[in-house]
């Protein structure tokens, strides 16, 4: 018995100590950036021991680095159920509920770390992440000072409120707190391009323009950042260098329909139309759902005259998400020469839904709904637009000329009274202000007569 009990105990030892060599590999393959075979080794590690809770933490670090998040949530509660005092874990745990947009529970999970540990900085740290993408800034705030108390040089504290600040439209704020993230920590990951970012927000090109060519120094590979450098460029009209970034760009990542796209755009603006539309083709191709390259299209197709292919690719675009106020404003002035009423309608109320309406949005939205017979809402639309810019001659005197249209020459002359008397002295205005008259002569002619009618019949 003793020696069968002896032989159970060396096999189990051996056991573990194999448990123990997979799970060392995982970790050095983790390092090596091999995830998926780092996750392999760890499974077969947590097979033979399912019962080490570092182990499962560790697997779940490599499902966070996999993007597999919900994967990692369920591998940090089993290594909870074995040590549920683990802040460490609890953290990790918090992060993913915020990253998988679980608030309430990422909140509730900070509290038990703040319950087992106060002095537990990374749980103030990270809750700024979420006070921030649920829109709390005031709490983000909070959580910065909690987090600084502890210690006043964390580079990530400094990161993630200056996030915060710029989401706010702070911009300044968010320079500063980068600024200080990079000088604590400078191979902080793509803090030179968010600092890039901040300053192309407040207008200052060169400061932005040498953060970006930091960052590209130090990581000349990064898509992102040389892509955005040369959106950066294109916005300054250095398009030559704008054009070689876009081409870089190709050359890392052939199919990158973005870059194609925004070839097109330095193309079609160059006049060379033909090498745009060839550009645009292929940027649907690489990504169907990309907006943006079939728009640019169907201005072109409406340009030859191409009604019916220029509405295909107009509704096409408007399956996407489209934010772009000007984008929908455009598409929907298209929409209404093409005579699509309802498309047209819903491009104008979708700019005032996204809070981004001016007066000619307003405008066109009236003017829409005076084709759909909805005049009372049209005349709202219209007065509206006419107060918002009443400085505007082009927009009032087409507001004017809509009335017209609607049958209502008594609200033109209305209009006309209370806009001063040098601007109804120009000679559109003076037509309009005729035909409305004319307008009104008409109709009283008209009932005098259907008078006299009924009366002689009578």
């Amino acid at each position: 018995m003793n020696s069968e009990s002896g032989f159970e105990q060396f096999d189990q030892f051996n056991s573990w100590d194999q448990a123990e060599q997979k799970a060392i590999k995982a970790y050095e393959l983790y390092e090596e950036g091999q995830m998926s075979e780092a996750l392999s080794a760890m499974n077969e590690a947590l097979d033979i021991n399912p019962s080490n809770d570092r182990w499962h933490f560790n697997k779940a670090l490599t499902l966070d680095a996999m993007e597999r998040f919900d994967q990692a949530i369920e591998e940090y509660k089993l290594a909870l159920e074995l040590n549920p005092q683990d802040v460490e874990i609890l953290n990790c745990l918090a992060v993913d509920y915020t990253r998988t947009g679980q608030y309430d529970l990422s909140l509730e999970t900070f509290g038990q770390i703040e319950e087992i540990d106060p002095n537990f900085e990374p749980g103030y740290c990270n809750r700024i992440i979420t006070y921030t993408e649920m829109g709390n800034y005031e709490m983000a705030e909070e959580m910065f000072y909690l987090a600084q108390q502890l210690n006043d040089a964390c580079p990530l504290c400094f990161y993630n409120i200056g996030n915060s600040f710029f989401i706010q439209g702070n911009f300044r704020k968010a320079v500063w707190c980068w600024e200080k993230t990079a000088s604590l920590e400078p191979d902080h990951p793509q803090i030179n391009y968010h600092i890039a970012q901040g300053y192309w927000n407040l207008g200052e090109r060169e400061s932005a323009w040498q953060y970006f060519i930091n960052e590209l120094r130090k990581n000349p590979g990064d898509k992102e950042v040389v892509f955005d450098f040369g959106l950066f460029l294109l916005h300054c009209g250095d398009v030559i260098s704008a054009a070689e970034k876009f081409r870089r760009i190709l050359e890392i990542e052939p199919d990158c329909a973005a870059a194609m796209f925004y070839i097109g755009e330095i193309e079609l603006n160059a006049g060379r139309k033909k090498e745009a539309e060839k550009l645009y083709l292929e940027a649907v191709r690489l990504d169907r759902n990309m907006a943006g390259p079939r728009f640019r299209l169907a201005q072109l197709a409406f340009e030859r005259g191409q009604k019916d292919a220029a509405f295909s690719l107009l509704a096409a675009e408007l399956e996407l998400d489209i934010r772009q106020p000007d984008v929908l404003q455009t598409i929907g002035v298209m929409m209404t020469e093409l005579g699509q009423i309802d498309y047209a309608t819903h491009c104008f109320l979708r700019v005032s839904e996204l809070g981004s309406a001016g007066a000619l949005n307003y405008f066109y939205l009236g003017k829409v709904l005076a084709i759909r017979g909805e005049a009372d809402d049209a005349e709202q639309f219209l007065d509206y637009a006419v107060e918002l810019d009443a400085a505007n001659y082009e927009l009032f005197r087409n507001v004017l000329l809509v009335y017209l249209k609607m049958g209502k020459p008594e609200k033109v002359l209305n209009l006309m009274a209370v806009i001063n008397a040098e601007r109804n002295s120009t000679f559109e205005l003076n037509i309009i202000k005729a035909l409305a008259h004319l307008k009104i002569c008409c109709r009283r002619f008209r009932l005098a007569k259907i008078f006299r009618k009924q009366k002689t019949t009578g």
